[in-house]
């Protein structure tokens, strides 16, 4: 908020969209807001998941002037992202000063779709009728570094599961880096669940298994599926860290947070340092608020402590559309009424009909006008996701035919790699093995030959002996102890009178 929008405000309200809860607070005291209303003292804020936003890094020349600046990260926003520029999607930006470039300023940017804003809060609307700050719930972790709760700097993951999102961020140095959302919300882990359990469990069969169960002490039939679901997590969350270690030129991750919505007896922090081989705690803290023993989602307690901080301390990055009701005379129904009032003082100087007539026209007007805005935004928008799915689809499907390329060249290569390896070491085995029944049999070898024709091996032995029974009981021999092993065949004998001699080619085909 601007210095000259701050109130004085008799207590705050967070609003959590996607599970339509409210808690309300006044000084350290937080309660659940059941039937949550209008009040015009109360500090209203919510949230947005990260699969609501687009969050991307920019870079913008620093020769660009500052009142210009806004401006030059929009048009570099559509340009790089390939926004459709009919609609007017809300842009947010933080700057980032851990670069030491002399020539250009790095930028976090954090874009949405103003038709997500309003789907999003309508319900929250038709209750409280405005929100004073809506922001992407990476952000509201910067409270934890300014409040002391996470003291020490360095590179920090956050990973935080609720119903129907999950996140992992990345913070360096107590400030925002990389946000993303990854699909193992609570509900798309019970679908993947279902899939390695085989059966349908009933969702709430497996949030209360979660929330009552350790793995450490259960023998439930659920233990093992669990756990595999849970290393897939850990999969995925390692996957993350690698690319942004290279991405973000990152020594390494020194501590990981990661925690859920709903309370869990086993400790997933123990389980991914042991997975990761990162130091990791669970994602709670002590925010110093009293509930009455009631369990306070995170995303609440860390809005209330946002709610605490004065604003150069905190991220401003406000997505609110829906703004508290300005003074009677500056409101529009302010304005009709005095409109209606000073028509009636001027109608009677007209003929009422005419009057009737032409207020009911400009009225039917203005509502035709704001229905076909409403629904040309809705086309746009789709039309928008569409083309960007489009896109998304033919980079993976780029992408996908580079890795079958690598993949094969490798193959190839460990293909060459293994046949030298094996089967070299293999016929010098063979050629030692016949040797040794050559001298038994008093044969002896005149030159051999090796040859490999469609995957058929074959190694001819040229003999010499001096009686042709040695041969053939060579041959015999060979044939009984390597049954199975090799198949020999022996075409002709030859008596040779110059060397008084038998000579013979000996086939040896490797089965």
């Amino acid at each position: 908020m601007d210095k000259s929008t701050q109130h004085s405000f008799s207590s705050v309200i967070s609003i959590n969209p996607y599970n339509n809860t409210y808690f309300s607070g006044t000084s350290d005291v937080l309660n659940e807001a059941l039937s949550p209303s209008y009040i015009k003292n109360q500090f209203v804020l919510s949230f947005l998941n990260t699969h609501s936003f687009i969050n991307a890094k920019i870079e913008i020349s620093k020769n660009i002037p500052q009142e210009d600046l806004t401006d030059a990260i929009f048009n570099k926003v559509y340009d790089e992202l390939a926004l459709d520029q009919a609609v007017e999607y809300q842009i947010q930006f933080i700057e980032t000063f851990n670069t030491l470039d002399l020539e250009n300023r790095y930028f976090n940017v954090f874009i949405v779709d103003p038709l997500i804003i309003a789907q999003t809060y309508q319900a929250a609307i038709d209750k409280i009728k405005y929100i004073d700050i809506i922001i992407p719930s990476p952000l509201l972790l910067k409270s934890l570094y300014t409040k002391n709760l996470i003291q020490n700097s360095g590179v920090h993951c956050f990973i935080y599961i609720q119903e129907n999102d999950a996140f992992v961020t990345i913070y360096h140095d107590k400030e925002f880096v990389y946000a993303k959302s990854i699909k193992f919300s609570l509900k798309q882990m019970h679908e993947r669940f279902c899939e390695l359990y085989g059966e349908r469990v009933e969702y709430q069969d497996f949030i209360n298994f979660i929330s009552t169960q350790n793995l450490k002490e259960t023998q439930s039939n659920y233990k093992s599926f669990i756990i595999k679901l849970y290393k897939e997590l850990f999969a995925n969350i390692n996957d993350i860290l690698t690319y942004l270690k290279r991405a973000f030129d990152l020594e390494k991750i020194e501590h990981l947070y990661i925690g859920m919505k709903i309370p869990s007896l086993t400790k997933l922090d123990e389980m991914i340092e042991s997975e990761l081989n990162i130091k990791a705690s669970d994602f709670a803290f002590d925010y110093g608020f009293q509930s009455n023993n009631e369990h306070i989602e995170q995303m609440h307690a860390l809005m209330h402590l946002y709610a605490t901080l004065p604003p150069h301390e905190r991220y401003e990055n406000n997505f609110s559309t829906f703004y508290r009701p300005p003074k009677f005379i500056k409101r529009e129904s302010g304005k009709l009424i005095m409109a209606v009032a000073a028509s009636f003082a001027i109608a009677f100087a007209y003929p009422i009909t005419y009057w009737v007539l032409s207020y009911a026209q400009e009225l039917q007007l203005n509502l035709l006008q704001q229905e076909y805005i409403e629904v040309h935004n809705v086309k746009i928008s789709r039309e928008a996701t569409i083309k960007n799915k489009e896109a998304d689809k033919e980079k993976a499907l780029a992408l996908l035919k580079k890795e079958k390329d690598e993949y094969t060249d490798k193959k190839n290569t460990l293909i060459k790699i293994h046949d030298v390896k094996v089967n070299y070491p293999m016929k010098a085995q063979l050629i030692s093995t016949l040797t040794k029944d050559l001298n038994d049999y008093d044969v002896r070898l005149e030159n051999l030959d090796y040859n490999e024709k469609e995957s058929i091996k074959t190694l001819t032995l040229n003999l010499v002996a001096e009686d042709d029974k040695k041969i053939t009981k060579l041959v015999e021999h060979l044939t009984n102890i390597h049954q199975g092993v090799f198949k020999f065949s022996l075409r002709y004998i030859s008596y040779k009178d110059d060397t008084k001699k038998y000579f013979s080619a000996l086939k040896v085909e490797l089965l």
